[in-house]
């Protein structure tokens, strides 16, 4: 048996099955790919050079006993794999965090949002950093720019060490427990965010493999929006504290566009084009945030 005829057989094996995908892949052949290429110790970008590899016994064995883990656990392949990967970026990440996937990942890289920023953007915030991705991935983007990466869960934040420390970004990445914006140190140039979103309806239909996810990193009320209240509000309430004038948050609410409409009606925001479309992925101003809330 060779590389390409292993993966096709878990890949048949993950579909009848039935597993969840959406965790770095949207399907079968890719999520066995994923896990065989990982468990053989071949680069995962690599299928092209090794799919004719000849597989051993022992190998076919102990990548049938990960695909069957797979199905059992209905475990997210990252938790399996102990790593995930945003815009070619590896980062670890357990079942303390979040499995890294946001679409800010996208705007940071593609520099989509750097007409709001300047020049004098030097402070970040990676408000419900989880795992850091994003934090890093800010300090990739904007090398003259220091990031706070908050976090309400000191399990995250634990997650989060070890990926600053891993790609060396230890003096320009702060990390803050912070239930919220009550533990941090504004005022941002620029604040992201990808906070819990997911509405009570759509909690009760997960799929096991998104509820091996910490829950406090999901569920958000009865619409999904109760963080972004909460946030909304503290902006508000003291804006001087966390924003500079030209201030800008991106902000992530997944599905959840038609309950953003209803909750903040009168909004001016900024729907930022993504790989998933034009619904995932927001930037409001502080302006228009303190201009809303005059209204």
């Amino acid at each position: 048996m060779n590389v390409i005829e292993l993966i096709e057989q878990a890949a048949q094996r993950l579909t009848q099955a039935g597993v969840a995908f959406g965790h770095g892949t949207t399907n079968a052949f890719d999520e066995a790919a994923w896990l065989v290429l990982w468990r053989l110790g071949l680069p995962i970008d690599g299928l092209d050079e090794a799919e004719q590899q000849v597989v051993s016994a022992e190998q076919a064995q102990a990548c049938t006993a990960l695909i069957e883990e797979r199905i059992a656990t209905r475990k997210p392949a990252a938790y399996l794999t102990k790593q995930a990967w945003l815009q070619g970026v590896p980062f670890y990440v357990d079942e303390r965090a979040i499995v890294p996937r946001s679409f800010i990942a996208e705007v940071l890289a593609d520099g989509s949002i750097d007409a709001w920023l300047s020049d004098q953007t030097r402070r970040v915030l990676d408000l419900c950093t989880g795992n850091g991705s994003l934090a890093v991935l800010s300090a990739m983007a904007y090398p003259d720019v220091t990031v706070d990466a908050a976090d309400i869960s000191p399990d995250a934040l634990a997650v989060a060490r070890i990926n600053v420390d891993q790609h060396g970004l230890q003096d320009r990445i702060t990390l803050l427990q912070s239930d919220g914006l009550a533990g941090v140190n504004g005022p941002y140039d620029l604040i992201v965010c990808n906070p819990p979103y997911v509405n009570a309806d759509s909690m009760r239909k997960l799929p096991a493999e998104y509820l091996a996810e910490p829950a406090l990193a999901l569920a958000s009320g009865e619409d999904g929006m109760d963080f972004t209240r909460a946030l909304f509000a503290s902006l508000r309430a003291e804006p001087d504290r966390f924003m500079t004038d030209d201030a800008v948050l991106v902000l992530e609410i997944g599905n959840e566009r038609p309950n953003f409409e209803r909750a903040f009606p009168s909004l001016a925001v900024t729907w930022l084009p993504t790989s998933s479309g034009d619904d995932p992925l927001l930037l409001v101003t502080r302006d228009a945030l303190l201009l809303d809330q005059a209204d």
